[in-house]
């Protein structure tokens, strides 16, 4: 299956995530199907791939993949939270689960889908296709106020309130269709020194609004537990994020399963009774090599995060 995917963290994934013959693993980003391909080969003819993703253009990725890789193969279109809840009704337990977060470098260089500053496209930036809400449809409807909440809480955008009015004002003119005419927009409401310092000035708030049509921070905390639930004992749970957003999400979700007692540190003798469920795998988070960073710079802002689960956790 020819593709220009570079999976980021592969070798790592693999190492920690140590998919073996046989095995059943979920891929729950499948994207353009990198990572899925390398875990595939570790699986042989006896193991099973599941692959969610919500973006329409992945399952003809997908049907190519499946022809090539040794083992079974199934796919499920949906967000991974949605696939995820689907694979734990059904009552999965796998040895992998694995969530490779944020956008795939397929739909930001698919210039119609308009997720990328540097290209002039219609103002778009669905993940899911068939989803009516799009960034045109934000910039178009949201006041300023929630405008400029979610360009300082999902971009951390200093300038998110000069942006937000900018926005508003501008609409009234003319409506914002493209990303050019989004990108003209920002950079007029940012201080003249401030747009050359720190990237393009436009960076911040493309995030923060492709992160918010795409609801992608609800998604991460649902699908988290999920993901565990679907793991079965001595299973591996391991997240890529490529922003502090998600991964503090991530290392949070993690931390916690791995903490034991939480009685309060005066307390002579432990009357929680809490063990830990998980097994740190990376004590702290892991990121790409220089030579990594060399041959895919978009690879830099990647942190991998893996737990091993040490039993099951009784539901409350």
């Amino acid at each position: 299956m020819p593709t220009d995917h570079v999976p980021v963290l592969a070798g790592e994934l693999i190492e920690l995530g140590d998919p073996q013959p046989g095995q059943t693993v979920v891929d729950c980003t499948f994207g353009g199907g990198g990572h899925a391909r390398l875990v595939a080969d570790r699986l042989g003819r006896d193991g099973m791939l599941i692959a969610i993703d919500r973006d329409p253009a992945a399952l003809e990725r997908f049907e190519a993949f499946a022809t090539e890789v040794p083992c079974a193969t199934r796919f499920i279109g949906a967000s991974f939270a949605t696939g995820l809840a689907q694979l734990a009704a059904e009552g999965l337990q796998a040895d992998l689960v694995y969530l490779d977060l944020g956008m795939s470098s397929m739909q930001v260089d698919t210039r119609e889908r308009g997720f990328s500053y540097a290209y002039d496209a219609p103002l778009d930036m669905r993940m899911d296709t068939t989803q009516s809400f799009s960034a045109a449809d934000l910039v178009a409807t949201w006041d300023e106020r929630r405008i400029a909440g979610i360009l300082r809480e999902f971009g951390e955008e200093r300038y998110a309130r000069q942006i937000a009015r900018r926005i508003v004002n501008t609409r009234e003119e003319h409506p914002i269709t493209t990303t050019t005419e989004l990108v003209d927009v920002i950079v007029s409401a940012i201080p003249i020194p401030a747009r050359f310092a720190g990237g393009h000035p436009a960076k911040r708030s493309f995030q923060a609004i492709r992160i918010a049509v795409n609801d992608e921070l609800r998604e991460v905390d649902d699908a988290l537990p999920l993901a565990w639930d679907c793991l079965k004992v001595g299973g591996r749970l391991a997240g890529i994020s490529f922003h502090s957003l998600e991964d503090r999400r991530v290392k949070r979700f993690l931390a916690d399963r791995a903490q034991g007692c939480v009685c309060p540190p005066d307390f002579p003798v432990c009357v929680c009774g809490r063990t830990p469920a998980a097994e740190l795998v990376t004590r702290r988070s892991v990121v790409p090599t220089p030579g990594e960073i060399a041959a895919n710079p978009r690879s830099k802002s990647a942190r991998l995060r893996v737990a091993r689960k040490l039993h099951m956790e009784e539901s409350a």
